[in-house]
């Protein structure tokens, strides 16, 4: 399979807490502010706003207390669309790779190149990631 191309995103955190996030990302072309709850099993109560670049760029630089940088990718397999998250920085040689599902017990096809599931286990939280990097973690 061929590499396609990417998006570049930097996000920071204005609030990681174990029932909330509040997460800044600047994209290419746009910023957003998101808000996510408490996870309960695969779900999560998830807003997101649109905010101007210039506001995402000076949110970041002035009030968010950790930060990451990654390329993401959307790749089509079997009728869905997954996001694989390809990190960048503290995090380098870390890929994670996600799908949108209609409901919990959605069926779907795992592609060959995921080998673990990591949904529930928190370390691999990108808020978390800001914490504690992937390069720390032992072999």
């Amino acid at each position: 399979m061929k590499k396609p191309s990417g998006h570049h995103y930097r996000q920071g955190y204005l609030l990681t807490d174990p029932q909330k996030t509040i997460r800044v990302r600047l994209t290419e072309t746009t910023g957003f502010l998101t808000i996510k709850g408490v996870s309960v099993g695969t779900t999560r109560s998830e807003y997101e706003y649109e905010i101007p670049i210039t506001e995402a760029k000076e949110l970041l630089d002035n009030f968010s207390t950790s930060e990451l940088s990654k390329i993401r990718y959307h790749i089509e397999f079997n009728n869905k669309i997954w996001e694989v998250d390809e990190f960048l920085g503290d995090n380098a040689g870390l890929f994670i790779a996600e799908i949108e599902l209609k409901s919990e017990d959605e069926v779907f096809d795992l592609p060959e190149w995921v080998t673990k599931e990591v949904t529930e286990e928190k370390k691999y939280y990108n808020s978390n990631l800001t914490i504690n990097p992937y390069k720390n973690w032992a072999p």
